[in-house]
């Protein structure tokens, strides 16, 4: 009896199963579901979808013409077109979306987007429908579906942004920036204005947890001072001025190939991103500069953290607006950090035990050095650390002490800023590394550097000094090596050079949790592109080593 109850009961399973399935396959494909019940099913796709798409052109002299169309129905994008260049004249994107259970029997919901000067070829559905392409302004065609089910496709476009340049790449999952520009005008195809489309839902990225290797070591890759711009940019005092005969430096394109190499070529754990990543002069569209200056990370899964320069707010987006771009892209670490704290981006990383361990190895201090001096009557240059960010650190490391003499190894320290510290400029100190400009650290000297000292910090790395690429050490009031202070190096070829035929170059540096030991080292864009420059040991057994051990 009660095996028979047990096979009924299967059967009864069984062909449940099979009536929510043909009742699923039903409702893709007829819509048979009431909405309440649709609306709860995974493939569903409950935020907007775009209906149609079209350009809007204006002129200030013309006062007849307009820009705005009915926000109640057309969202627009607010990036003219023109990036701002056109003398009497702008132009936007603007689209209309809906959701799903908004659609009405006479809309259809865009699934495909191209641009052209001629008409795309007509193309099937597998049902055998014809799916024909519509023209709309600037060269742009759309193909729309009228199926009920069109908004649950993968293949709907759900949201559009503008770029610009002809290098421009969208990091953003589920993003597809089109391969032609804008056909509106020849200034369109000059600025390379292009369309980026996203399909299907919006993805929310994890932040990754980085964590010491299997072998016990990370390695960190420092990119400072990438400049890049909104296009291809120009270089500035290249050398060679040419990788050969005929090709013209392009500065942009020359960067990313050099740091694309050392990525491959060293395999980094985690990339500081420390400061002027954007050149603000030449990135009117900082949004496209951004995105060239992560992609390369991005495509090989590293982690990676940002801070900010002096530069990279002084294109069209504030240091809280790129830091929102920053902290919502994949394998992005960065963190805006607290309010009430002055700057944006003080913030730390731990990078945890290797395997499956909970207990931090490292710790990485991010603090925002701003940008220029608030009082250049008596502090001339550049911004300082202030008090709450000092304050801040100390609370911070300070709570986190007990917590990281749990980590079975030696725990360690360490901290990564944009403009120098004052300490930076004295002579009379052991330092290694090329030191061929005058360090442009702030004036007025808040007393950072002690802070660092006082909680025991190993070393601190900067950007800034383009043609500065030295670790100094700092000794403490004993005189005994207490902290090395070290420079990045200038790695864009965006940003100025010029001083003693300076070659872009990169620092790295590798932990070994084994010993407690820290090396760090620089790789350059050309001529001896294989060697570790300086290579030097700065750590050993958790404490900072000075010259005689440090080599």
């Amino acid at each position: 009896m009660a095996r028979r109850l047990v096979r009924t009961g299967v059967q009864l399973g069984l062909l449940v199963t099979f009536v929510i399935l043909l009742v699923v396959l039903l409702d893709n494909r007829f819509r048979v579901l009431p909405n309440s019940i649709h609306g709860h099913l995974p493939m569903h796709y409950s935020g907007y979808v775009i209906t149609d798409v079209t350009v809007t052109q204006c002129s200030s002299i013309n006062p007849f013409s307009t820009c705005k169309l009915d926000p109640d129905v057309w969202y627009r994008i607010e990036k003219d077109l023109y990036l701002r260049s056109g003398w009497t004249s702008t132009a936007y994107i603007q689209f209309q979306r809906k959701k799903e259970e908004e659609l009405t029997a006479d809309d259809k919901v865009v699934i495909d987007l191209k641009i052209s000067r001629l008409t795309p070829p007509t193309e099937y559905s597998p049902k055998g429908e014809v799916e024909a392409w519509e023209p709309r302004p600037g060269g742009i065609w759309l193909k729309r579906s009228a199926s009920r089910h069109a908004s649950d496709s993968g293949n709907a476009v759900t949201y559009i942004d503008v770029l610009f340049g002809a290098d421009a790449v969208d990091p953003r999952i589920n993003w597809e920036v089109k391969d032609t520009p804008l056909l509106l005008d020849g200034w369109t195809e000059k600025l390379e204005t292009r369309l980026s489309i996203r399909r299907g839902n919006p993805t929310k990225t994890k932040k990754p947890t980085p964590r010491i290797n299997e072998n016990g070591k990370f390695k960190v890759m420092q990119l400072a001072d990438l400049h890049l711009s909104t296009g291809l940019g120009t270089c500035r005092d290249p050398v060679p001025a040419e990788h050969a005969p005929g090709h013209k430096c392009e500065a942009d394109p020359r960067t990313l190939e050099f740091v694309e190499r050392l990525l491959d070529e060293e395999k980094p754990d985690m990339v500081v991103l420390s400061g002027d990543q954007v050149n603000g002069e030449t990135a009117p569209d900082a949004q496209s500069a951004v995105f060239k200056g992560v992609q390369l990370l991005v495509d090989r899964k590293i982690p990676y953290t940002v801070i900010f320069g002096n530069h990279d707010d002084e294109g069209d987006l504030s240091r809280a607006q790129l830091m929102t771009i920053y902290e919502d892209l994949p394998y992005s670490l960065a963190a805006a950090g607290p309010e009430d704290i002055d700057g944006v981006g003080n913030y730390i990383v731990e990078v945890l035990d290797r395997g499956k361990g909970t207990h931090s190895a490292l710790t990485f201090y991010f603090l925002d050095t701003h940008s220029y001096s608030p009082d250049e009557r008596q502090f001339r240059g550049y911004d300082w650390i202030k008090p709450s960010q000092t304050r801040w650190f100390k609370n911070t490391a300070q709570g986190l002490r007990r917590k990281h003499q749990e980590y079975s190894h030696i725990h360690m320290n360490l901290a990564f800023i944009h403009i120098p510290l004052p300490e930076y400029r004295s002579s009379g100190k052991y330092f290694k590394g090329q030191w061929d400009e005058a360090p442009t650290a702030p004036g007025f000297n808040s007393g950072f550097k002690d802070a660092l000292q006082e909680e025991g910090v190993l070393f601190v790395s900067c950007g800034h000094d383009h043609v500065n690429d030295y670790c100094m050490l700092e000794p403490d009031a004993n005189e005994k090596p207490s902290l090395w202070m070290c420079y990045g190096g200038g790695s864009g070829l965006g940003g100025y050079g010029g001083y003693n035929d300076y070659v872009r170059r990169v620092r790295f540096f590798e932990f070994d949790m084994g010993p407690g030991r820290v090396t760090t080292y620089k790789r350059l864009e050309w001529g001896q592109t294989e060697a570790k420059i300086d290579d030097m040991m700065i750590i050993d057994g958790g404490a900072v080593k000075g010259p005689s051990e440090a080599s």
